[in-house]
């Protein structure tokens, strides 16, 4: 399956499958935490960029011998998804297909936009992203287009929200020292309280990320959770850093695995087991080999 990954285990979504429908890291941001290196193809042109029958062929082929043990269907993966044109088209064909809930991870950046709102209205969860609500954080986290502010996105966030009648839920990454600080803070308690999303999720940097940044410790996350105050709920739902030595290296001392085994064993997006390998192969730690047409990844000897 070139388009579809998992289901892989979530901590919000249960068993997720995922759909990858813009090519790798076409985005609208260039987050510095973004786990899967930088943006190459910074955009706000809406396009298909993928065919949308090929995805949903894909799709339909899957779902007979995988349904059971699907709790979300979720486009979300490298790149921002509300930029395919046909996001919406699928959403709705995806609908006759299944009862299966449709959720879609997007940054938020384009919800200003009607068609963007339209394309999304019949999803069952959205979970748009709101890391800063000042020009500077927002500039300083997400380095977005050119064109987009704070203050655009704080606006379609709020006109979506008006409209969309499924689950609504807003999570904020936090970065040391550079959007968790109290003005930042009461700045994005404002944001929410006119957004009014169903669950505030507060997450900080737990995989290695594009740039050199630093998470929020958990003594931290707890105070800025008590900061946003009890006008709305707000939960953390930070992982536990995953450690790449402890936790690929020990897989692939049983047997050398694929790099989508790797990534399904550790509930990653398989862009994510790829940078990870990256890394232990330049520390000398792994060695990749070629068996058939599949490439394997184990430990050196």
């Amino acid at each position: 399956m070139s388009h579809l990954f998992g289901p892989v285990p979530s901590r919000r979504l249960g068993r997720s499958l995922g759909l990858d429908i813009t090519p790798y890291k076409t985005c609208t941001f260039d987050c510095v935490y973004c786990q899967l290196g930088r943006t190459t193809n910074k955009t706000v042109q809406r396009r298909e960029y993928i065919a949308k029958d090929s995805i949903l062929c894909e799709l339909r082929d899957f779902l007979p011998e995988a349904e059971a043990d699907i709790d979300y269907i979720t486009f979300a993966g490298s790149g921002e998804p509300t930029l395919h044109s046909g996001i919406g088209e699928m959403i709705n064909a995806i609908k006759t297909m299944t009862d299966i809930p449709v959720v879609v991870i997007t940054n938020g950046s384009l919800l200003f936009r009607e068609d963007v709102r339209d394309d999304l209205s019949n999803a069952d969860v959205v979970l748009p992203s709101l890391d800063a609500a000042t020009t500077s954080a927002f500039r300083a986290v997400n380095q977005p287009h050119e064109s987009l502010s704070a203050d655009l996105i704080i606006e379609g966030l709020r006109m979506f929200r008006e409209v969309f009648r499924g689950e609504f839920w807003l999570e904020i990454m936090f970065v040391r020292g550079v959007n968790d600080g109290t003005d930042e803070i009461t700045a994005l308690s404002d944001a929410i309280s006119l957004i009014d999303p169903d669950r505030v999720q507060l997450n900080t940097v737990v995989r290695p990320p594009c740039e050199d940044v630093m998470p929020v410790d958990e003594d931290e996350m707890v105070r800025i959770r008590e900061e946003f105050g009890g006008n709305f709920d707000v939960e953390i739902i930070a992982e536990k850093r995953i450690e790449v030595c402890a936790d690929i290296l020990p897989l692939l001392e049983r047997r050398p695995l694929t790099m989508d085994q790797i990534a399904g064993s550790l509930g990653i997006h398989r862009n994510a087991a790829a940078k990870y390998l990256r890394e232990l192969i330049e520390q000398g730690a792994v060695v990749e080999t070629v068996h058939g047409d599949k490439r394997y990844f184990g430990v050196k000897i």
